[in-house]
């Protein structure tokens, strides 16, 4: 080959290269077809031009051209490898897109990236077994890496595996002592798993760092009440009103446990602590409350209930009727 014609292909090269940059994609794939004319590599160039399909959105053309990049290497080029794995993720083509993975991983077995995709991919076909086993790849290459910390604690719940996703999270926290949101994690895992005690503990741990943390409060309360243990969780939940008055949520949760537990007054200045807050669903603990003392003919009770809550809630239908229907029988 010429020296000029080798110059020619490496100017035609950099023109595209600059087209590429620009977001001119379609002059830059025909100067690179020119440049290939000329000389250039044709890995390069078919790389080059399956990167531009990529960036047109046209995934079928960009397939082809990876392929034709992976053939002209001999198949050892693995750029081409896991951008090829990728159009095919993106096309749904999952099998093909897990086979292209495995050829790429065996050219780059230290590529974080690949495996987490693989793993997504695997995902897609259902196989959790084959994710699991993909990211466990990935975690073994960068235990220091949070995200996938919490990847391969999910691919272990998804196979029931929890105690390895303890494990996994309990790692993650002796790398990363300061992600106090691992501990938030862990109470959630074990409470998925119905440990309701150790959830509780792992909740208790994170506040004894983030001690006014409202959220992590709930959640303690929440796994608490489930727990059978509602008036540790009104205790909890008080705190949280305490802390920040206007947590409706627990506003109304403090209000519901209360009400189960027969304790109406407190019931009711939840409520109404929530109603204040604009939580439509304090309607429904009012008229719960209202009911049973309709049904203890309490009418003056149950009326007086009705009038807090539309005090609120002046144009809710559903209290005017209630309302109109116990002054009705008195």
């Amino acid at each position: 080959m010429s020296s000029f014609a080798a110059q020619s292909s490496f100017d035609l090269m950099e023109r595209a290269n600059a087209l590429y940059r620009d977001g001119k994609f379609k002059q830059a794939i025909m100067l690179y077809h020119k440049a290939q004319d000329r000389g250039a590599d044709p890995v390069a160039v078919s790389f080059n031009v399956a990167n531009s399909y990529y960036q047109m959105g046209k995934f079928p053309e960009a397939a082809a051209a990876y392929r034709k990049a992976v053939d002209f290497s001999e198949g050892n080029f693995a750029p081409a490898l896991f951008n090829m794995a990728s159009v095919y993720f993106r096309l749904r083509q999952y099998p093909e897109c897990i086979a292209v993975y495995h050829r790429a991983l065996k050219l780059d077995p230290n590529n974080i990236s690949g495996w987490l995709y693989l793993g997504e991919a695997y995902s897609k076909t259902g196989d959790k077994v084959g994710a699991l086993r993909a990211i466990e790849n990935a975690y073994g290459l960068d235990k220091n890496d949070i995200s996938i910390v919490y990847q391969l604690s999910e691919a272990n719940i998804a196979l029931n595996d929890f105690d390895r996703a303890v494990t996994v999270i309990r790692e993650g926290y002796t790398l990363h002592p300061e992600e106090t949101d691992f501990l938030v994690y862990l109470g959630d895992v074990h409470r998925l798993n119905k440990n309701y005690d150790e959830s509780a503990n792992a909740y208790r741990e994170a506040l004894s760092i983030k001690n006014d943390d409202v959220q992590i409060m709930y959640k303690l309360a929440d796994v608490l009440a489930e727990d059978k243990k509602p008036y540790i969780a009104m205790e909890i939940l008080n705190n949280i009103l305490q802390i920040k008055p206007d947590f409706s949520d627990a506003a109304i949760f403090m209000g519901n446990l209360a009400y189960d537990a027969k304790f109406y007054d407190r019931a009711e200045s939840a409520y109404e602590l929530a109603a204040k807050n604009g939580n439509s669903e304090a309607v429904f603990g009012f008229k719960n409350m209202a009911y049973d003392a309709h049904a203890q003919k309490r009418d003056d009770e149950a009326v007086r209930l009705l009038n807090v809550a539309l005090k609120y809630y002046p144009n809710d239908g559903s209290l005017q009727a209630d309302l109109l229907e116990l002054q009705s029988e008195k």
